[in-house]
């Protein structure tokens, strides 16, 4: 076989730049070790009828315009805004930790007065990292970070990382943000929803096209010989792909419990965090997401946080800290210099990418590597 382009990987990054070459009239061949495609975003009918997410919940939503309007061309849309709690004290609260929660855990007085001060010093609608609340020099406003830092996030990012949230880049503890505004929803884009159908079928229109040829459960080393091919693109592990010349890069991996719950609901939102309580971060229920409102049980998917194993597990978090970004540059420079070989993606790129930025990462790149 023959092809313009040889991808590793059946993603977002990797099914996006397939779509974007094969429509410009290049070939393309689609490798993917595991047995399906879309990446960590693949859903399936479980036993039950409910659409899950194998490897834990897959939320869209996005600021960029374009690339919410590419998706579009592949999937019908399913408005969802989705809303998460938090056990605090005994007490399930909105996330993010907002004006809201602020009601639902202190007394009105207290409550009213730590609002004031939030939004005289930050304004209605910020999104203020934690730890830049804990610099502030305003008791009350001190007394509210230590709160939200303690109840909520320490726990949470111990469970989730392995490490104390100082120990990670301020671009991890930014996701958690105390938002200074009435607004329950967990996210804020302009474009929030669901694809109608799932990401599979998704996924499915996006590789249609005669000119990708798909190949599933199969290493790309294993058809580097039978294929000829005059570009690579990796969206696999990029110290994987270079031995590990530097040592391995960290990665934090999950463990998913899903359980059959007998009734129509069982939570009143779509996910519901446990920062301190219990060995899993957080628990999901499908139904909220898909819609199936009209099915008389219900699915949850518990997530266990663990430490990455190569061969064991999958590496689902690049892990955000100095040191690594170090090691990653010196893979980056191995990159440099070889001709034909690009790489994208979460794993490709060591960046802990939303599902849109991994699209916007690969249209970028398209628009890069179209011409050359």
């Amino acid at each position: 076989m023959k092809v313009d382009y040889l991808i590793v990987g059946a993603g977002f990054t990797g099914a996006t730049l397939a779509e974007r070459l094969a429509a410009a009239g290049k070939r393309v061949l689609v490798v993917d070790r595991r047995d399906h495609i879309g990446g960590n975003a693949y859903d399936e009918m479980d036993p039950h009828g409910v659409l899950v997410h194998r490897y834990g919940p897959h939320i869209f939503h996005t600021n960029s315009k374009k690339v919410f309007d590419y998706l579009s061309r592949f999937t019908e849309w399913r408005p969802y805004y989705h809303r998460v709690r938090a056990v605090v004290e005994g007490k399930e609260v909105p996330l993010p930790f907002s004006l809201a929660t602020l009601r639902a855990l202190f007394s009105p007085k207290l409550a009213d007065r730590l609002e004031e001060k939030l939004i005289a010093r930050f304004g209605y609608g910020a999104r203020v990292p934690i730890l830049r609340l804990r610099e502030e020099e305003d008791p009350d406003l001190r007394f509210l970070a230590d709160y939200v830092y303690k109840n909520v996030f320490e726990g949470y990012t111990l469970k989730q990382w392995g490490l104390r949230p100082e120990e990670l880049s301020p671009s991890v503890t930014a996701r958690v943000p105390v938002l200074v505004s009435h607004d329950t929803r967990y996210f804020q884009d302009a474009y929030q929803a669901m694809p109608k159908e799932g990401y599979t079928a998704l996924f499915r229109r996006m590789l249609a096209h005669p000119n990708i040829k798909l190949l599933l459960q199969a290493d790309w080393k294993e058809v580097e010989g039978e294929v000829k091919f005059a570009r690579l693109v990796f969206t696999g592990p990029i110290d994987e792909f270079f031995g590990y010349l530097h040592g391995p890069l960290p990665y934090r991996s999950l463990r998913f419990r899903m359980e059959l719950h007998p009734g129509p609901w069982a939570q009143e939102v779509g996910t519901v965090n446990y920062p301190n309580e219990h060995p899993y971060t957080r628990v999901t229920e499908f139904k909220h997401l898909t819609g199936q409102d009209y099915l008389p049980h219900s699915t949850l998917c518990y997530e266990y946080p663990e430490a990455y194993e190569p061969g064991r597990n999958e590496p689902y978090y690049p892990v955000p800290r100095e040191e690594n970004e170090e090691r990653y540059r010196l893979y980056l420079e191995e990159a440099k210099k070889l001709k034909g070989v690009y790489f994208a993606g979460r794993l490709g790129d060591y960046r802990y990418y939303n599902m849109d930025q991994a699209v916007a990462r690969a249209l970028k790149l398209f628009e890069e590597i179209v011409h050359e």
